[in-house]
């Protein structure tokens, strides 16, 4: 894919759009928004989070991811959770999104809610709880969600071809970023995501075998380390997955970047965060203190990402089943 190439007009302009959205986003999001329309809603969310968690705790990455992806795209409507037509492919058909999971764990809030209180809690606002809500489950940290989104009517798979892509550079990435009016900051923090999860192979197949087309291995990764994703990954297995974060990818923790600083981070797009003095520093100061601020960041990043382009008032409409447009 080639890249944009960013002139300072260009910069401007994205640092005014965020400027925009800072302002715009969110602004009529609150804390306790269904207290009065449907008073159990978070704690019928929450329990339906638990029930799949406890069971499957692996699903908290991609349901973390699966936030992430939504708010990128079109802002945090719950476009992602639709399902494709004959005249429509919908973004959770688009290539970055195919290996999303969970969508279980949102339907079955959905129903208990709509038992509850029909047609009051939007998808958008359920998926931005259960994303939270399964992150601390498996002891990560805890944001409050402010509420009161409402679902997109529109969900188109090329526009996730938009989504921040493992494979990009830092420049493209602050651009991106800034673009959604998050900060350099929240990048590096946000991307401590990674700490969870899994991907696979063909993800880093590139940087293993053939990073310039002429077989050769990423220099940006450690060498020492090289070896060992080789035995797990050979040049066409697209199949195998790979931990994100070795010996600690289950567990919410500032061991991402003790990774990053080792040069052992398994995307570019996390090798590239230490290609800026910002990034960089984050990544050395929570390599080196044990992650002594990440939960703290990453809860106050979280709530601002959840405030992407928000859809509230009048706008949209509130979803019966979270795969179908009304």
């Amino acid at each position: 894919m080639a890249y944009q190439k960013y002139t300072p007009s260009l910069v401007l302009q994205l640092l005014l759009l965020a400027l925009v959205l800072a302002i715009a986003n969110g602004s009529d999001l609150k804390l306790g928004f269904y207290k009065k329309r449907c008073p159990r809603a978070e704690a019928i969310v929450e329990k339906a989070t638990a029930d799949h968690i406890s069971v499957a705790p692996s699903l908290a990455a991609p349901l973390l991811r699966m936030h992430f992806h939504d708010c990128f795209v079109r802002g945090c409507d719950g476009s992602v959770l639709i399902d494709s037509k004959k005249n429509n492919q919908a973004e959770k058909d688009g290539i970055p999104n195919l290996s999303l999971r969970g969508y279980q764990v949102i339907d079955a809030a959905k129903t208990a809610l709509e038992k509850e209180c029909p047609g009051v809690v939007s998808c958008a606002d359920i998926l931005a709880l259960v994303a939270r809500d399964a992150i601390y489950q498996i002891k990560g940290p805890y944001w409050p969600v402010p509420l009161g989104r409402r679902d997109g009517r529109v969900s188109i798979a090329s526009e996730s071809l938009t989504l921040p892509s493992p494979f990009a550079d830092i420049t493209r990435l602050k651009a991106q970023f800034a673009s959604k009016g998050l900060s350099v900051k929240d990048l590096v923090v946000l991307s401590g995501g990674h700490t969870v999860g899994t991907s696979h192979c063909s993800t880093i197949a590139a940087r293993l075998y053939n990073f310039t087309g002429k077989g050769d291995t990423d220099p940006s990764l450690d060498s020492d380390y090289v070896p060992y994703l080789k035995s797990k990954c050979k040049p066409t297995d697209r199949t195998t997955l790979l931990e994100m974060d070795p010996g600690s990818f289950r567990s919410f923790d500032e061991k991402y970047y003790t990774n990053v600083w080792k040069r052992r981070g398994l995307f570019q797009s996390d090798a590239a965060l230490l290609a800026d003095k910002e990034t960089s520093a984050y990544v050395k100061l929570q390599a080196e203190s044990h992650g002594s601020t990440f939960f703290k960041d990453f809860e106050e990043s979280m709530v601002k990402m959840g405030e992407i382009g928000v859809l509230t008032g009048k706008a949209g409409e509130i979803r019966r089943h979270c795969a179908m447009i009304n």
